[in-house]
């Protein structure tokens, strides 16, 4: 394997590194990302990471696949972090693969604050989300001038599988020109109606989108108010992004990938 252009941190022996793998397409991982993987004796990663991400690690590694996705059997949150804890006790370097970035909607917070409890020494290493890779690869800026000057990114479920409780959605729909919600498949219809309460316009323009800038990658372009009946008449599964604002008018012409509906 080629060596990194500039040096790199040494990977320490009992060490957990939670790595974020970017949001789907492994060439949009970082190489701090590729580092890690490749110096690993130990890789923990999520359903939402490509297989193909874990092609660099060296002949040997052990690789644990601890995946979670809703309403499916997946190991519990708290048990990963035990599991974290215990690898690093047995003097292992611990990659612990997620999707996207460790700390956008990742739990890494939660594994991190695990860690230090246990005094086990941990590195971040940041990945790309896919609330920033998705609407690029949609080709929508998620800020332009003259049409925004905000952007608000938000998970589409709460801890009981509904709209998260502790949004407040009035300020959302006054304050932030851009809203990308992170998994909001189920809770469309839900999100654009407390949205649209708000003071949102139900003709506001909204893309939804599936497998983000993976070669699945799938965009639709609907209203606010037509998100949800559009995603289920194009059957779209998760994961799923949706972007709402008048930033996706510009998917038409900057859609630079060839996806989105003209």
């Amino acid at each position: 394997m080629d060596a990194p252009p500039f040096p790199m941190p040494v990977f320490e022996p009992g060490t957990v590194w939670l790595v974020g793998a970017g949001p789907g397409d492994p060439a949009l991982m970082t190489l701090l990302a590729l580092h890690a993987i490749r110096s690993a004796d130990l890789i923990v990663y999520d359903a939402l990471v490509d297989p193909r991400a874990l092609e660099p690690a060296r002949p040997g590694t052990e690789i644990v696949f601890a995946g979670k996705r809703g309403g499916r059997p997946s190991q519990r949150q708290p048990d990963i972090s035990v599991a974290l804890i215990d690898y690093a006790r047995q003097g292992r370097r611990v990659a612990r693969l997620k999707g996207g970035d460790p700390f956008v909607f990742g739990r890494g917070g939660e594994e991190a604050l695990a860690l230090v409890q246990a005094g086990v020494p941990f590195r971040v290493v940041p990945g790309v989300t896919a609330g920033v890779a998705g609407p690029a690869y949609a080709g929508i800026p998620l800020t332009h001038r003259g049409a925004n000057a905000s952007v608000a990114f938000v998970t589409g479920h709460g801890v009981d599988g509904g709209t998260p409780h502790s949004a407040d959605w009035s300020a959302l729909a006054r304050l932030a020109e851009v809203l990308v919600f992170y998994m909001p498949l189920g809770q469309l219809d839900e999100i654009a109606r407390r949205l649209i309460e708000g003071g949102r316009s139900a003709a506001e323009p909204a893309a939804l989108i599936a497998s983000a800038t993976l070669p699945a990658q799938r965009v639709v372009v609907t209203t606010l108010a037509d998100a949800a009946a559009d995603a289920a008449r194009a059957a779209l599964a998760p994961p799923v992004l949706l972007v709402v604002g008048e930033v996706v008018r510009l998917s038409r012409s900057l859609d630079w990938l060839g996806v989105a509906p003209r």
